[in-house]
């Protein structure tokens, strides 16, 4: 008997959906094997050697028959469920014929256990080799997905603003650019027009100072200085130093020392127009034209940096979008392979969950099952052959042989026997007629010989000639 799963397919795939007329046939070859029925003769026969053994595994291959019974016949028959494969349930008959009804009995039993067997391992098998040729598969299938999910991050890593979702933010970016160039652009013309302009104001402030600091020309202050010192020293002749002339003349001396030495400092300090930095003692204009000056040059050094920056940035992004054609191809093409390589990941670990429970449900014998309903008992009377009927078949086998034999010889004889027989033959009237003369007679009275028409006139025959 085999009994479909109890668990709805729906819910956990059969791990066998083969028809199981194909598969009783595959399970027949594999219990007639040498392998299965060796062990079975060797208990059954003990003591016979290979040589008998082999023939009687022959005598087993030709004597075994296994048919799938009528379903009206079986204790209860299996409904087909929808989409059910064709004879996936059913009943089988294993037959098994010998000359002696105890070894019939034992060898269809072993058969029938052999058979039994054999289909619980092959399911066992088949739900065990599926989860493990699924496992390898999805640890493969884990393997690739990893290894396109590193490319994957490797290529947006690389490709890092140029995605596809990127193109759009991409330009707007470069909009942004260049608004902030062409601010920035502007900027440094007004700075460098600006600092042009505070260089010919400074250049015009420090003619006009310098004009007016003539008076003060070291080398007139230096005759002075001379001059004042030739005083004193006339002076410390007649008085002491405590003498006011004395005291004024050194008073003008260091006056005069102090004038010289601020002139010389100023001249070292500051002796051109474009100099950034100017002497103490010059005016705060000059000082002040001097700082907007310093500024402006800071504001264009900081503008054209900017205006490098910004360029370097516009030509970066104008690569990007330039290359988003063909980073979007190639983007998509390993998204596709990446998705895939996930479905594929999905459906394995679907098929791999359904595969476990499959095994678990077959472990406990939730599965398709086969079992042995009826044991094989000694017959009582042997299944061939029926004598009776054997006597019967004889018995007109060989009246048909006797009367098809005697038609045979009727049809054969052309003896003449008749006046009949005579006219039939010759195909003349008849004018006279001899009767019968027995055979004792006839050698009697030597009157003549008898034969057959169909014989040499030497040879005696039962008609006498005519």
């Amino acid at each position: 008997m085999v009994e479909e799963q109890k668990v709805p397919e729906n819910m956990v795939q059969p791990v066998v959906t083969a028809d199981i007329n194909a598969r009783m046939a595959t399970l027949k070859q594999q219990i007639t094997s040498q392998k299965d029925l060796q062990p079975v003769v060797e208990r059954i026969y003990p003591g016979k050697n290979s040589r008998e053994v082999g023939d009687i595994i022959d005598n087993i291959h030709q004597n075994m028959d296994l048919q799938q019974a009528p379903t009206d016949l079986l204790p209860t028959s299996p409904k087909k469920k929808p989409g059910a494969q064709s004879g996936s349930g059913g009943g089988f008959y294993l037959t098994y014929t010998a000359a002696n009804p105890r070894e019939a009995q034992q060898i269809c039993n072993e058969l029938a256990t052999l058979l039994v067997n054999e289909n619980l391992k092959s399911v066992q098998a088949a739900a065990s080799g599926t989860s493990d040729v699924l496992s390898r598969g999805l640890e493969d299938a884990k393997h690739n997905l990893d290894e396109l999910d590193s490319k994957l991050a490797a290529f947006k890593k690389q490709y890092a603003g140029q995605l596809p979702g990127d193109e759009e933010s991409n330009l707007k970016i470069l909009m942004g650019l260049n608004t902030q160039l062409e601010a920035n652009t502007q900027t440094l013309s007004r700075a460098e027009q600006d600092r042009a302009y505070t260089e010919s104001m400074l250049a015009q402030q420090l003619g006009a100072w310098r004009s007016s600091q003539s008076s003060t020309n070291p080398q007139t202050l230096e005759k002075q200085l001379s001059e004042l010192q030739s005083q004193l020293l006339q002076l410390q002749a007649k008085y002491t130093a405590d003498h006011p002339d004395v005291v004024k003349a050194k008073a003008d001396i260091a006056e005069v020392k102090k004038k010289l030495a601020e002139i010389n400092s100023a001249s070292t300090e500051a002796t051109d127009a474009g100099s950034e930095k100017g002497s103490a003692t010059e005016p705060p204009d000059i000082r002040q034209l001097r700082l907007q000056l310093h500024q402006y040059g800071e504001l264009i050094t900081a503008a054209t940096r900017s205006q490098k920056r910004l360029q370097d940035e516009i030509a970066t992004y104008q690569n990007r979008v330039a290359l988003s054609p063909a980073v979007e191809e190639q983007f998509k093409a390993l998204t596709r392979d990446y998705e895939n390589q996930q479905k594929t990941y999905q459906e394995l670990l679907t098929k791999k969950s359904s595969a476990d429970l499959t095994v678990k449900m077959n472990n406990q014998s939730e599965g398709e099952r086969m079992f042995l309903l009826d044991s094989a008992s000694v017959p009582g009377s042997p299944s061939f052959p029926n004598r009776l009927l054997f006597a019967a078949g004889g018995l007109g086998a060989g009246l048909a042989l006797g009367m098809a034999l005697a038609m045979w010889f009727e049809f054969r004889d052309n003896s003449i026997r008749t006046e009949a027989d005579a006219e039939a033959a010759l195909e003349l009237p008849m004018l006279v007629s001899v009767p019968w003369v027995g055979l004792a007679a006839a050698q009697n009275n030597g009157k003549g010989k008898f034969w057959n028409r169909n014989k040499s006139p030497d040879q005696p025959g039962e008609k006498v000639g005519v």
